[in-house]
């Protein structure tokens, strides 16, 4: 995919246009210990929720995408249609998302991409008009959360000046927050209650509400 962002256009609504070029990178590496199952192995009917997640990133214009698998990742390879994206496979995904973080932006050398938009792969409520109202700002310098109910939360976009910060301060399973937090006075708040849901599918609970399953890994997942 070429070089691409979206830009509001009053009268037309989004549009993606060729002016920059944002990735997308979706974390799909964790075990569930709290569902049953890693998040990546999660369905939704009989659809995979990682194919679901990449095609909403796909559609709001970001390219290229990466996935980031850790647990139970030949499953998913074998289940999933990640074609067309760069996959990587986090073996020390035990260590929590901040590892992952590291490996998605190590997958992004090219330095025309100016932004990545990052979401984890258990948010069934994610929308193409959420990605795209936080990748309105696909510029090097900009740090950007969606924000429900007040609250911050995915989809992020991280400016590529922030990425060797980012990387170095990714902490187990808090990620970017110790970055982020450290600059929250250049952090761009973006309203996305009204377009998603940006609840994670992380409880038996939501998971049922949601409609999704998570099938038995037929690899031992560590703990």
């Amino acid at each position: 995919m070429g070089p691409v962002c979206a830009r509001w256009g009053p009268r037309a609504g989004w549009k993606v246009t060729q002016l920059s070029r944002i990735a997308g990178m979706i974390i799909a590496a964790g075990g569930g210990r709290q569902i049953g199952g890693p998040e990546a192995l999660l369905h939704q009917g009989e659809r995979p929720l990682v194919n679901q997640v990449l095609d909403t990133i796909r559609e709001a214009g970001c390219g290229p995408v990466v996935v980031v698998l850790g647990a139970a990742a030949d499953q998913v390879r074998a289940t999933a249609d990640l074609s067309g994206a760069t996959v990587v496979v986090n073996r020390s995904w035990g260590t929590g998302i901040g590892s992952s973080i590291r490996m998605g932006l190590d997958a992004l050398p090219d330095q025309r991409i100016e932004a990545v938009v990052v979401v984890p792969v258990d948010m069934p409520g994610l929308t193409t008009a959420a990605v795209r109202r936080v990748s309105a700002l696909p510029y090097p310098d900009a740090l950007v959360c969606a924000t429900y109910d007040g609250l911050r939360g995915y989809p992020m976009l991280f400016g590529r000046r922030h990425w060797a910060g980012i990387a170095t301060l990714a902490s187990a399973d808090v990620g970017a927050r110790p970055y982020l937090l450290a600059h929250k006075d250049e952090i761009v708040d973006i309203v996305c209650d009204t377009v998603a849901d940006g609840s994670r599918a992380n409880t038996p609970e939501l998971l049922a509400a949601w409609g999704l399953t998570v099938p038995v890994p037929t690899q031992r997942v560590a703990v």
